[in-house]
């Protein structure tokens, strides 16, 4: 397996798991504090929201990150001309 191939691997799950976290996002602010009534998993709505936010900010980070890396093509780059 190559390295753009790990690569390309870990953006497609960067990416199915930004969905995912940005559909646990309620639009009215509620997030994760919709589900059941209460958020029981976190010791309050609000930290469970936070956790929510750093999540997606970072998986975003890194779904650009590597968007940008493989669009690029900075990992299959051409070998350099022979000097004459």
């Amino acid at each position: 397996m190559t390295v753009t191939g790990i690569v390309t691997i870990l953006w497609a799950i960067a990416g199915v798991g930004l969905i995912v976290l940005v559909l646990l996002h309620s639009p009215k602010g509620d997030g994760l504090g919709g589900l059941g009534g209460q958020a029981q998993l976190f010791t309050s709505t609000k930290s469970a929201e936070t956790t929510l936010n750093r999540v997606t900010w970072t998986l975003t980070a890194i779904f650009m990150g590597l968007t940008v890396v493989l669009s690029a093509g900075w990992l299959n780059a051409p070998p350099p001309p022979p000097a004459s």
